[in-house]
């Protein structure tokens, strides 16, 4: 199997953290954020990996290489800012295996193994995307989706706190996918310019434990979190 890591961004929340290290390459209890997803993508045989990059390229390829942990790496970089559904976009002149992963650079999972959402995904799903419960929605926007799980709606940033579904920024993609992108745009989101207009859409709901390090207070809980064994 093939994957895609988005990790071309240039993490501007994180502020003096990442300004010079890519924030995939950030350390989290003695491994970097890539190590810790790499784990999880080889447990569902992903034996190629492209990387998304952009800014700090250099640095990124010169910490990471050609293989990283026994998996094969590609880098599809972008030259200027393509958004998220661009870079996948781009990233795809890599992908010949369907389904492929697709995974934002900056999340975490603990017990949850990707082997879950393979066993939901099937050739008629354009994409199956990863859907984690949080406590307070107020900072994401949220998933809803019938009783199927198929998602019927995306709600922006809620202003009451109450729990629910956010996307959890792991996708699994049938080839297709590329068919629902914008045409003649090399810069869009995955979020707001694709998603909304799939009719066959659907989610995995999960209560794993999900932590997104793209600003400082929730990198401190990730790295203190690692550090007390909550995430092995």
């Amino acid at each position: 199997m093939q994957a895609i890591i988005l990790c071309g961004g240039l993490a501007t929340r994180l502020g003096e953290t990442a300004k010079t290290v890519p924030k995939i390459l950030l350390d989290i209890a003695g491994q970097t954020v890539l190590a810790w997803q790499i784990k999880m993508l080889k447990v569902v045989n992903v034996e190629e990996v492209i990387l998304a990059s952009g800014h700090l390229h250099d640095v990124l390829y010169a910490g990471v290489g050609d293989t990283y942990d026994g998996v094969h790496i590609h880098y599809a970089k972008e030259e200027k800012r393509f958004g998220t559904g661009g870079a996948i976009q781009n990233a795809m002149q890599y992908i010949n295996t369907s389904p492929f992963f697709v995974l934002n650079g900056d999340v975490l999972l603990v017990g949850f193994s990707l082997q879950q959402m393979l066993g939901q995904f099937d050739e008629h799903k354009t994409g199956l995307l990863l859907s984690v419960h949080v406590d307070d929605i107020r900072p994401y926007g949220e998933i809803v989706a019938d009783s199927d799980e198929k998602i019927t709606a995306f709600r922006e940033k809620q202003s009451t706190c109450r729990s629910g579904y956010i996307n959890g920024g792991v996708y699994l993609f049938n080839q297709t996918i590329a068919d629902t992108f914008p045409k003649n745009r090399k810069h869009f989101s995955i979020e707001r310019d694709v998603f909304p207009h799939i009719s066959n859409l659907y989610t995995l709901k999960t209560e794993a434990s999900w932590i997104d390090i793209g600003v400082p207070e929730r990198l401190a809980y990730a790295r203190q979190h690692f550090r007390n064994g909550g995430c092995q």
